[in-house]
């Protein structure tokens, strides 16, 4: 079974309510036809009824065990309007100011998770992350305990020995622009705790960098050496290992070489990226050569699964990551 089929059958044992707020894209209609045909997740949609219905239609989709809700007519509107008010009044936001943003359907659906009348909510088909990640910081906040908010992405490389069965965890590809060596050391704990609950299988967790254990030196490399330390210190039952080179993270062969001392010994399968810049090239690359399902960017560390969706993606991602997001709603 691959892993997105695990994912969904585990989705299956504690059905969860998804919110899509997107109903305006048809990519996103038909992952909800697909997620609803499929049996593992309940969907709302947030839009116009009428205009929903007529654009399923349109394009033969079948919605109609979908709920629609119109943020125009909701009996919650004004309920939703003065906690959004309540929450963000010390930030300066008015009233009026709440009026408008809660007629968006992001802001809307970010709201009905906060009074938990739904487990999820998955945005991004259209929108950018930072139209999608401000709205859940706003509302939702952290989650407890949690020091930062990231992303990772769920890589699915077909016919690869590497990883766990071709299956990793890329940490951060989608938020963090250019994390400190401490927030680094955040984001592969979270990567860690997210490849876990995602697979059932225990992370091995290599920091990248153009350097393996000293091969070379700079400021780049120093703040990967940092943030190993700094991880080592926090998880010491952690599988870790860094400064890496890509190869010798996930090759045993160029471990040996390479990191002959290294703890994970070439078994990575939750990569830590040092900065935006490589993860995001990192992951497009494996999805676009290597052929590799990518999902994500999944958040990690927002007190209610928020995911965001590549705007390029299709409408199989979208309905992988409505799978992947049911299954963190069964964590917490």
């Amino acid at each position: 079974m691959s892993f997105i089929e695990t994912i969904k059958q585990k989705a299956k044992q504690n059905i969860k309510t998804i919110i899509l707020p997107e109903s305006e894209d048809i990519r996103v209609l038909k992952a909800a036809e697909k997620a609803l045909k499929e049996e593992y997740a309940n969907i709302i949609l947030i839009g116009n009824v009428e205009e929903v219905m007529s654009r399923a239609k349109e394009n033969n989709i079948d919605i109609s065990n979908a709920k629609i809700l119109d943020p125009t007519t909701s009996e919650k509107y004004n309920e939703y309007v003065n906690t959004f008010y309540e929450l963000r009044k010390s930030k300066g936001i008015t009233i009026e100011d709440a009026k408008k943003l809660i007629l968006e359907p992001i802001y809307f659906g970010m709201m009905m998770l906060k009074q938990g009348e739904a487990d999820g909510l998955v945005s991004g088909a259209c929108h950018t992350t930072a139209n999608t990640l401000r709205p859940a910081l706003q509302i939702l906040k952290t989650a407890p305990g949690t020091k930062l908010v990231s992303a990772f992405f769920a890589m699915v490389v077909p016919n690869c020995e590497y990883g766990e069965d071709g299956v990793f965890v890329f940490g951060d590809c989608g938020l963090v622009e250019n994390p400190t060596a401490d927030e680094l050391s955040e984001i592969a704990i979270s990567s860690s705790k997210s490849f876990e609950s995602l697979t059932g299988k225990e992370a091995k967790v290599a920091l990248l960098s153009y350097s393996s254990h000293g091969s070379a030196h700079s400021e780049l490399t120093e703040k990967v050496v940092e943030a190993t330390k700094l991880l080592k210190e926090k998880e010491p039952n952690l599988k870790c290992d860094g400064e890496l080179q890509l190869d010798a993270a996930i090759v045993p062969e160029v471990a040996k070489s390479k990191a002959p001392e290294s703890e994970i010994s070439g078994n990575a399968n939750t990569l830590i990226f040092p900065d935006l810049n490589a993860g995001n090239i990192g992951y497009k690359l494996v999805q676009r050569l290597g052929k590799a399902e990518a999902y994500g960017p999944l958040c990690q560390g927002i007190a209610k699964p928020v995911n965001d969706l590549s705007r390029g993606c299709n409408v199989d991602d979208i309905a992988g990551v409505i799978a992947i997001t049911c299954v963190q709603a069964q964590e917490q």
